[in-house]
Protein backbone atom coordinates (compact mmCIF):
# COMPACT_ATOMS: atom_id res chain seq x y z
CA UNK A 1 0.00 0.00 0.00
CA UNK A 2 1.04 3.60 -0.52
CA UNK A 3 -0.16 6.64 0.94
CA UNK A 4 -2.43 9.05 -1.08
CA UNK A 5 -0.76 12.34 -1.63
CA UNK A 6 -2.30 15.49 -4.17
CA UNK A 7 -0.20 15.92 -7.74
CA UNK A 8 2.11 18.61 -8.21
CA UNK A 9 0.54 19.85 -11.27
CA UNK A 10 0.18 23.92 -11.01
CA UNK A 11 2.59 25.74 -13.37
CA UNK A 12 4.06 29.32 -12.99
CA UNK A 13 1.55 30.87 -14.82
CA UNK A 14 -1.50 28.95 -12.58
CA UNK A 15 0.04 29.44 -10.10
CA UNK A 16 -0.01 33.28 -10.69
CA UNK A 17 -3.28 33.70 -12.14
CA UNK A 18 -4.56 32.27 -8.65
CA UNK A 19 -2.59 34.50 -6.71
CA UNK A 20 -3.91 37.79 -8.91
CA UNK A 21 -7.46 35.92 -9.49
CA UNK A 22 -7.53 35.42 -5.34
CA UNK A 23 -6.17 39.27 -4.98
CA UNK A 24 -7.70 41.50 -7.63
CA UNK A 25 -11.65 41.62 -7.30
CA UNK A 26 -14.03 43.42 -5.70
CA UNK A 27 -12.46 44.85 -3.36
CA UNK A 28 -10.85 47.62 -5.08
CA UNK A 29 -14.17 49.08 -6.39
CA UNK A 30 -15.67 48.72 -3.20
CA UNK A 31 -13.03 49.91 -0.81
CA UNK A 32 -12.26 53.15 -3.34
CA UNK A 33 -14.98 54.94 -1.73
CA UNK A 34 -14.45 53.84 1.75
CA UNK A 35 -10.79 54.51 1.81
CA UNK A 36 -11.52 57.95 -0.30
CA UNK A 37 -14.41 58.83 2.50
CA UNK A 38 -11.87 58.19 5.30
CA UNK A 39 -9.11 60.14 3.95
CA UNK A 40 -11.23 63.07 3.08
CA UNK A 41 -8.65 64.09 -0.04
CA UNK A 42 -8.83 61.99 -3.05
CA UNK A 43 -4.92 62.36 -2.99
CA UNK A 44 -4.71 61.16 0.03
CA UNK A 45 -6.65 58.15 -1.05
CA UNK A 46 -4.55 57.26 -3.67
CA UNK A 47 -1.55 57.77 -1.37
CA UNK A 48 -3.24 54.69 1.17
CA UNK A 49 -3.51 52.43 -1.61
CA UNK A 50 -0.02 53.39 -2.20
CA UNK A 51 1.53 52.49 1.11
CA UNK A 52 -1.25 49.76 1.44
CA UNK A 53 0.59 47.74 -1.12
CA UNK A 54 4.22 48.79 -0.22
CA UNK A 55 3.51 47.40 3.38
CA UNK A 56 3.15 43.74 1.72
CA UNK A 57 6.52 43.72 0.42
CA UNK A 58 8.65 42.91 3.08
CA UNK A 59 5.46 40.47 4.34
CA UNK A 60 5.94 38.41 0.58
CA UNK A 61 9.27 38.12 0.88
CA UNK A 62 9.38 36.17 3.61
CA UNK A 63 5.90 34.30 3.24
CA UNK A 64 8.12 33.31 -0.15
CA UNK A 65 11.34 32.36 1.96
CA UNK A 66 8.85 30.41 4.34
CA UNK A 67 6.87 28.72 1.47
CA UNK A 68 10.61 27.63 -0.27
CA UNK A 69 11.45 25.84 3.42
CA UNK A 70 8.24 23.50 3.45
CA UNK A 71 6.40 23.25 0.15
CA UNK A 72 3.86 21.48 1.53
CA UNK A 73 -0.27 21.80 1.42
CA UNK A 74 -1.57 24.07 4.56
CA UNK A 75 1.85 26.13 4.08
CA UNK A 76 1.41 28.85 7.04
CA UNK A 77 0.07 26.19 9.60
CA UNK A 78 3.23 23.96 8.89
CA UNK A 79 5.30 27.22 9.40
CA UNK A 80 4.03 28.08 12.93
CA UNK A 81 4.12 24.24 13.98
CA UNK A 82 7.47 23.81 13.12
CA UNK A 83 8.74 27.33 14.94
CA UNK A 84 7.39 25.02 17.77
CA UNK A 85 3.83 26.03 18.68
CA UNK A 86 1.35 23.23 17.57
CA UNK A 87 -1.18 25.17 19.69
CA UNK A 88 -1.02 28.69 17.79
CA UNK A 89 -0.63 26.76 14.40
CA UNK A 90 -3.95 25.35 15.34
CA UNK A 91 -5.71 28.60 16.29
CA UNK A 92 -3.93 30.13 12.66
CA UNK A 93 -6.15 27.05 10.86
CA UNK A 94 -8.86 27.14 13.28
CA UNK A 95 -9.34 30.99 12.89
CA UNK A 96 -9.14 30.96 9.01
CA UNK A 97 -11.99 28.44 8.95
CA UNK A 98 -14.25 30.38 10.98
CA UNK A 99 -13.60 34.05 10.03
CA UNK A 100 -11.53 35.00 7.25
CA UNK A 101 -11.46 32.16 4.55
CA UNK A 102 -15.04 30.89 4.66
CA UNK A 103 -16.39 34.31 5.05
CA UNK A 104 -14.40 34.96 1.75
CA UNK A 105 -16.67 32.44 -0.37
CA UNK A 106 -19.76 34.45 2.01
CA UNK A 107 -19.01 38.14 0.97
CA UNK A 108 -18.22 37.42 -2.64
CA UNK A 109 -20.80 35.37 -3.17
CA UNK A 110 -23.27 38.38 -2.02
CA UNK A 111 -21.21 40.87 -4.20
CA UNK A 112 -21.23 38.72 -7.23
CA UNK A 113 -25.49 38.89 -6.71
CA UNK A 114 -25.14 42.77 -6.12
CA UNK A 115 -23.12 43.04 -9.42
CA UNK A 116 -26.21 41.07 -11.58
CA UNK A 117 -29.05 43.08 -9.52
CA UNK A 118 -28.66 45.52 -12.15
CA UNK A 119 -29.97 43.43 -14.99
CA UNK A 120 -32.11 41.48 -12.48
CA UNK A 121 -33.33 43.72 -9.85
CA UNK A 122 -34.78 41.01 -7.34
CA UNK A 123 -31.07 40.21 -7.02
CA UNK A 124 -31.10 43.59 -4.91
CA UNK A 125 -32.95 41.47 -2.16
CA UNK A 126 -31.46 40.43 0.28
CA UNK A 127 -33.56 36.65 0.15
CA UNK A 128 -32.43 36.43 -3.58
CA UNK A 129 -29.26 37.59 -3.42
CA UNK A 130 -28.74 35.04 -1.09
CA UNK A 131 -30.14 32.14 -2.38
CA UNK A 132 -27.77 32.91 -5.61
CA UNK A 133 -24.71 33.54 -3.76
CA UNK A 134 -25.36 29.92 -2.07
CA UNK A 135 -25.40 28.80 -6.13
CA UNK A 136 -22.15 30.51 -6.64
CA UNK A 137 -20.52 28.61 -4.00
CA UNK A 138 -21.82 25.34 -4.76
CA UNK A 139 -21.23 25.73 -8.74
CA UNK A 140 -17.31 26.18 -7.83
CA UNK A 141 -16.66 23.83 -5.23
CA UNK A 142 -17.88 21.21 -7.09
CA UNK A 143 -15.50 22.47 -10.66
CA UNK A 144 -12.72 22.14 -7.64
CA UNK A 145 -14.34 19.00 -6.50
CA UNK A 146 -13.42 17.41 -9.70
CA UNK A 147 -9.85 18.48 -10.58
CA UNK A 148 -7.74 20.72 -9.38
CA UNK A 149 -5.74 21.48 -12.79
CA UNK A 150 -9.14 22.28 -14.79
CA UNK A 151 -10.09 24.60 -12.15
CA UNK A 152 -6.71 26.63 -12.16
CA UNK A 153 -7.31 26.55 -16.29
CA UNK A 154 -10.60 27.79 -15.61
CA UNK A 155 -8.91 30.06 -13.21
CA UNK A 156 -6.01 31.59 -15.69
CA UNK A 157 -9.45 32.30 -18.01
CA UNK A 158 -11.16 34.31 -15.35
CA UNK A 159 -8.11 35.96 -14.51
CA UNK A 160 -7.38 37.31 -18.02
CA UNK A 161 -11.15 38.38 -18.51
CA UNK A 162 -11.11 40.12 -15.31
CA UNK A 163 -8.10 42.09 -16.18
CA UNK A 164 -9.74 43.64 -19.38
CA UNK A 165 -12.25 46.54 -17.58
CA UNK A 166 -9.79 47.15 -14.76
CA UNK A 167 -7.20 48.24 -17.64
CA UNK A 168 -10.02 50.10 -19.67
CA UNK A 169 -10.48 52.46 -16.78
CA UNK A 170 -6.79 53.12 -16.39
CA UNK A 171 -6.66 54.02 -19.93
CA UNK A 172 -9.61 56.02 -20.23
CA UNK A 173 -9.09 58.04 -16.81
CA UNK A 174 -5.72 59.09 -17.90
CA UNK A 175 -7.46 60.91 -20.02
CA UNK A 176 -9.05 62.53 -16.62
CA UNK A 177 -6.26 63.71 -14.60
CA UNK A 178 -6.72 67.29 -15.18
CA UNK A 179 -10.61 66.76 -14.88
CA UNK A 180 -10.48 68.66 -11.80
CA UNK A 181 -11.52 65.98 -9.57
CA UNK A 182 -8.08 65.32 -8.16
CA UNK A 183 -7.69 68.98 -6.88
CA UNK A 184 -7.08 69.60 -3.36
CA UNK A 185 -6.61 73.14 -1.60
CA UNK A 186 -3.71 70.81 0.53
CA UNK A 187 -2.33 67.11 0.50
CA UNK A 188 -2.66 67.08 4.39
CA UNK A 189 -6.28 68.80 4.83
CA UNK A 190 -9.64 67.13 3.86
CA UNK A 191 -12.33 68.77 2.12
CA UNK A 192 -14.06 69.21 5.22
CA UNK A 193 -10.85 71.05 6.59
CA UNK A 194 -10.41 68.49 8.71
CA UNK A 195 -6.57 67.79 9.13
CA UNK A 196 -5.21 64.14 7.27
CA UNK A 197 -3.43 62.55 10.74
CA UNK A 198 -2.47 59.54 11.29
CA UNK A 199 -5.12 57.94 12.87
CA UNK A 200 -6.92 58.90 9.08
CA UNK A 201 -4.25 57.06 7.27
CA UNK A 202 -4.46 54.36 9.92
CA UNK A 203 -7.75 53.66 9.23
CA UNK A 204 -7.95 54.07 5.52
CA UNK A 205 -5.03 51.32 5.27
CA UNK A 206 -6.90 48.89 7.30
CA UNK A 207 -9.64 49.15 5.02
CA UNK A 208 -7.43 48.53 1.94
CA UNK A 209 -6.61 44.71 3.54
CA UNK A 210 -9.33 43.12 2.11
CA UNK A 211 -8.29 44.40 -1.37
CA UNK A 212 -4.83 42.99 -0.52
CA UNK A 213 -5.51 39.61 1.05
CA UNK A 214 -4.66 36.23 -0.78
CA UNK A 215 -1.18 36.43 -1.37
CA UNK A 216 -0.58 33.88 1.22
CA UNK A 217 -3.35 31.98 0.11
CA UNK A 218 -1.25 30.08 -2.49
CA UNK A 219 0.73 28.51 0.14
CA UNK A 220 -2.18 26.73 1.21
CA UNK A 221 -1.78 24.41 -1.99
CA UNK A 222 1.81 24.58 -1.96
CA UNK A 223 1.85 20.52 -2.16
CA UNK A 224 0.25 20.84 -5.82
CA UNK A 225 2.74 23.66 -7.30
CA UNK A 226 5.36 22.08 -9.48
CA UNK A 227 8.94 22.95 -8.73
CA UNK A 228 8.01 24.73 -5.93
CA UNK A 229 11.39 26.20 -4.67
CA UNK A 230 11.85 28.45 -8.16
CA UNK A 231 7.34 29.14 -9.07
CA UNK A 232 6.23 30.21 -5.81
CA UNK A 233 8.90 33.00 -5.26
CA UNK A 234 8.74 34.27 -8.85
CA UNK A 235 4.85 34.35 -8.19
CA UNK A 236 4.58 35.93 -5.36
CA UNK A 237 6.94 38.60 -5.61
CA UNK A 238 5.69 39.40 -8.90
CA UNK A 239 2.14 39.23 -8.17
CA UNK A 240 2.48 41.52 -5.05
CA UNK A 241 4.23 44.22 -7.41
CA UNK A 242 1.30 43.92 -10.10
CA UNK A 243 -1.37 44.34 -7.87
CA UNK A 244 -0.34 47.51 -5.83
CA UNK A 245 0.79 48.76 -9.71
CA UNK A 246 -2.73 48.12 -10.16
CA UNK A 247 -4.73 49.23 -7.37
CA UNK A 248 -2.57 53.10 -7.45
CA UNK A 249 -3.31 53.26 -11.31
CA UNK A 250 -7.31 52.26 -10.84
CA UNK A 251 -7.49 54.73 -7.60
CA UNK A 252 -6.07 57.28 -9.69
CA UNK A 253 -7.94 56.86 -12.21
CA UNK A 254 -11.45 56.14 -10.73
CA UNK A 255 -10.79 59.66 -8.59
CA UNK A 256 -10.13 61.70 -11.64
CA UNK A 257 -13.39 60.05 -13.45
CA UNK A 258 -15.79 60.64 -10.42
CA UNK A 259 -16.38 63.77 -8.67
CA UNK A 260 -15.22 63.84 -5.24
CA UNK A 261 -18.74 64.35 -3.73
CA UNK A 262 -20.05 61.45 -5.64
CA UNK A 263 -17.26 59.01 -4.74
CA UNK A 264 -17.74 59.67 -0.83
CA UNK A 265 -21.49 59.36 -0.96
CA UNK A 266 -21.32 55.86 -2.45
CA UNK A 267 -23.21 53.80 0.25
CA UNK A 268 -20.51 51.07 2.24
CA UNK A 269 -20.61 47.57 0.61
CA UNK A 270 -21.25 48.92 -2.92
CA UNK A 271 -19.60 49.39 -5.94
CA UNK A 272 -18.29 52.88 -7.49
CA UNK A 273 -18.94 52.72 -11.34
CA UNK A 274 -16.44 54.79 -13.07
CA UNK A 275 -18.10 54.16 -16.46
CA UNK A 276 -21.06 55.93 -15.20
CA UNK A 277 -19.24 59.55 -15.12
CA UNK A 278 -17.51 58.92 -19.03
CA UNK A 279 -19.43 60.80 -21.10
CA UNK A 280 -18.95 58.07 -24.14
CA UNK A 281 -19.99 55.09 -21.93
CA UNK A 282 -22.95 56.60 -19.61
CA UNK A 283 -25.55 54.91 -21.67
CA UNK A 284 -24.30 51.73 -21.10
CA UNK A 285 -21.75 51.73 -18.34
CA UNK A 286 -24.37 50.43 -16.15
CA UNK A 287 -24.55 46.87 -17.96
CA UNK A 288 -21.07 46.62 -18.91
CA UNK A 289 -19.54 47.44 -15.32
CA UNK A 290 -22.22 44.92 -13.85
CA UNK A 291 -20.73 41.96 -15.99
CA UNK A 292 -17.15 43.52 -15.18
CA UNK A 293 -17.76 42.87 -11.50
CA UNK A 294 -19.55 39.78 -11.73
CA UNK A 295 -16.68 38.10 -13.65
CA UNK A 296 -14.21 39.33 -11.44
CA UNK A 297 -16.36 37.89 -8.25
CA UNK A 298 -15.94 35.14 -10.30
CA UNK A 299 -12.08 34.59 -10.52
CA UNK A 300 -12.16 35.44 -6.91
CA UNK A 301 -14.44 32.88 -5.66
CA UNK A 302 -12.74 30.21 -7.62
CA UNK A 303 -9.49 30.81 -6.73
CA UNK A 304 -10.87 30.80 -2.89
CA UNK A 305 -12.26 27.52 -3.82
CA UNK A 306 -8.90 26.31 -5.06
CA UNK A 307 -6.74 27.34 -1.67
CA UNK A 308 -8.51 27.85 1.44
CA UNK A 309 -9.84 23.75 2.01
CA UNK A 310 -5.96 22.71 1.12
CA UNK A 311 -5.43 24.41 4.88
CA UNK A 312 -7.81 22.29 6.92
CA UNK A 313 -6.53 19.69 5.15
CA UNK A 314 -2.85 19.66 5.83
CA UNK A 315 -4.11 20.33 9.44
CA UNK A 316 -6.09 17.17 9.70
CA UNK A 317 -3.54 15.06 7.91
CA UNK A 318 -1.42 16.25 10.77
CA UNK A 319 -4.12 14.81 13.52
CA UNK A 320 -5.26 18.19 15.09
CA UNK A 321 -7.80 18.35 13.00
CA UNK A 322 -11.13 16.38 12.43
CA UNK A 323 -10.42 13.30 10.15
CA UNK A 324 -13.23 14.21 7.44
CA UNK A 325 -10.83 17.24 6.58
CA UNK A 326 -8.12 15.14 5.44
CA UNK A 327 -9.37 12.74 3.06
CA UNK A 328 -8.35 12.74 -0.71
CA UNK A 329 -11.05 11.97 -3.37
CA UNK A 330 -8.87 8.43 -4.52
CA UNK A 331 -9.29 8.77 -8.12
CA UNK A 332 -9.81 13.51 -8.35
CA UNK A 333 -6.94 13.58 -5.72
CA UNK A 334 -8.61 16.83 -4.33
CA UNK A 335 -9.60 17.45 -0.74
CA UNK A 336 -12.99 16.70 -1.23
CA UNK A 337 -15.29 16.69 2.00
CA UNK A 338 -12.81 19.73 3.22
CA UNK A 339 -14.24 21.57 -0.19
CA UNK A 340 -17.60 20.61 0.69
CA UNK A 341 -17.61 21.41 4.66
CA UNK A 342 -16.08 24.97 4.10
CA UNK A 343 -18.81 25.22 0.80
CA UNK A 344 -21.54 24.25 3.74
CA UNK A 345 -20.15 26.71 6.26
CA UNK A 346 -19.66 29.54 3.93
CA UNK A 347 -23.37 29.10 3.10
CA UNK A 348 -24.74 29.33 6.49
CA UNK A 349 -23.15 32.64 6.97
CA UNK A 350 -25.17 33.88 3.99
CA UNK A 351 -27.22 34.72 7.55
CA UNK A 352 -24.53 37.63 8.33
CA UNK A 353 -24.76 41.43 7.65
CA UNK A 354 -21.87 42.48 4.60
CA UNK A 355 -20.49 45.73 6.86
CA UNK A 356 -19.92 42.93 9.93
CA UNK A 357 -18.29 40.48 7.46
CA UNK A 358 -15.43 42.73 6.54
CA UNK A 359 -14.42 44.53 10.21
CA UNK A 360 -14.82 40.43 11.15
CA UNK A 361 -12.63 39.27 8.04
CA UNK A 362 -10.26 41.96 8.27
CA UNK A 363 -9.27 41.64 12.41
CA UNK A 364 -9.04 37.83 11.98
CA UNK A 365 -6.49 37.86 8.75
CA UNK A 366 -4.15 40.72 9.99
CA UNK A 367 -4.05 38.59 13.74
CA UNK A 368 -3.46 35.26 11.60
CA UNK A 369 -0.59 37.37 9.91
CA UNK A 370 0.92 37.92 12.69
CA UNK A 371 1.81 34.28 13.60
CA UNK A 372 3.11 33.47 10.45
CA UNK A 373 5.66 36.16 10.68
CA UNK A 374 6.13 35.69 14.26
CA UNK A 375 7.22 31.96 13.21
CA UNK A 376 10.08 33.00 11.06
CA UNK A 377 12.38 33.97 14.06
CA UNK A 378 12.25 30.55 15.24
CA UNK A 379 12.21 29.29 12.35
CA UNK A 380 15.86 30.99 11.21
CA UNK A 381 17.50 29.16 14.61
CA UNK A 382 16.20 25.73 13.37
CA UNK A 383 19.08 23.52 11.19
CA UNK A 384 16.35 22.08 9.72
CA UNK A 385 15.04 25.19 8.02
CA UNK A 386 16.60 25.46 4.31
CA UNK A 387 14.64 27.46 2.29
CA UNK A 388 15.58 27.87 -1.43
CA UNK A 389 15.16 31.47 -1.14
CA UNK A 390 16.53 34.12 1.15
CA UNK A 391 14.94 37.17 2.22
CA UNK A 392 16.84 39.89 2.19
CA UNK A 393 17.49 41.78 5.29
CA UNK A 394 14.83 39.52 6.61
CA UNK A 395 15.10 40.27 10.64
CA UNK A 396 14.04 43.65 9.21
CA UNK A 397 11.36 42.45 6.45
CA UNK A 398 9.94 40.35 8.94
CA UNK A 399 10.18 43.05 12.32
CA UNK A 400 8.57 45.21 9.69
CA UNK A 401 5.55 42.58 9.06
CA UNK A 402 4.77 41.92 12.55
CA UNK A 403 4.67 45.86 12.89
CA UNK A 404 2.42 46.53 9.84
CA UNK A 405 -0.38 43.73 11.23
CA UNK A 406 0.17 44.71 14.80
CA UNK A 407 -0.74 48.72 13.18
CA UNK A 408 -3.88 47.05 10.98
CA UNK A 409 -5.22 45.66 14.08
CA UNK A 410 -5.83 48.96 15.53
CA UNK A 411 -7.06 50.33 11.98
CA UNK A 412 -9.83 48.04 12.18
CA UNK A 413 -11.46 48.89 15.01
CA UNK A 414 -10.74 52.94 13.65
CA UNK A 415 -12.50 51.29 9.80
CA UNK A 416 -15.33 48.90 10.96
CA UNK A 417 -18.49 48.49 13.18
CA UNK A 418 -17.66 47.04 16.22
CA UNK A 419 -20.11 44.28 15.81
CA UNK A 420 -18.32 42.30 13.58
CA UNK A 421 -14.76 42.44 15.51
CA UNK A 422 -15.63 41.05 18.65
CA UNK A 423 -17.30 38.37 16.81
CA UNK A 424 -14.23 37.56 15.61
CA UNK A 425 -12.32 37.30 19.14
CA UNK A 426 -15.43 35.12 20.51
CA UNK A 427 -15.13 32.60 17.60
CA UNK A 428 -10.67 32.15 17.91
CA UNK A 429 -11.63 32.14 21.52
CA UNK A 430 -13.52 28.64 20.65
CA UNK A 431 -10.62 27.24 19.40
CA UNK A 432 -9.28 26.63 22.58
CA UNK A 433 -11.16 23.70 23.79
CA UNK A 434 -11.08 21.94 20.11
CA UNK A 435 -7.48 22.18 20.59
CA UNK A 436 -7.36 20.64 23.98
CA UNK A 437 -9.11 17.54 22.40
CA UNK A 438 -7.23 17.21 19.26
CA UNK A 439 -3.97 17.87 20.96
CA UNK A 440 -4.94 15.10 23.49
CA UNK A 441 -6.03 12.78 20.47
CA UNK A 442 -2.57 13.05 18.84
CA UNK A 443 -0.46 12.94 22.40
CA UNK A 444 -1.95 8.96 21.79
CA UNK A 445 -0.10 8.75 18.25
CA UNK A 446 -2.99 8.97 16.19
CA UNK A 447 -2.76 10.50 12.64
CA UNK A 448 -4.10 10.10 9.55
CA UNK A 449 -3.06 8.57 6.60
CA UNK A 450 -5.23 7.74 3.29
CA UNK A 451 -3.55 4.85 2.07
CA UNK A 452 -4.75 3.01 -1.69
Amino acid sequence: MSVLKPKRQLNLLQTSAIIIGQVIGSGIFINVPIVASIAGNPLVGVFIWFIGGLIWLPQILILAEMGTAYPDQGGPYHFIYKAGSPFFAFIYTWTAFLTSDTPTLTIIGLLAADALSYFFPALGLSIYAKVFAAFLIIIFSTIQYRSVKAGSNVQVALTIAKLSPLLAVVIIGAFFLNSGNLATESFFTGINGQPVTLAVVTAGISATVWAYAGFLNILYTSGEVKEPRKILPKSLIGSVIFVMTAYVLISLCTSAIVPFNELISVEEGKFINPFQFIPFSADVAGGLFAIAVFVSMLGVMNSSVITQPRLEYAMARDGLFFKLFGHLHPRYLTPDYSIIIQAAFGIILLIGDLGDLLGYFTLSYVLQNTLVYLSVFSLRRKNEYKPAYRSPLWFIMASVSVLVQLYLAYGTFLAFPLGGTLACVFLIGTGLPFYIYFKRRKDKGYTYEQTI
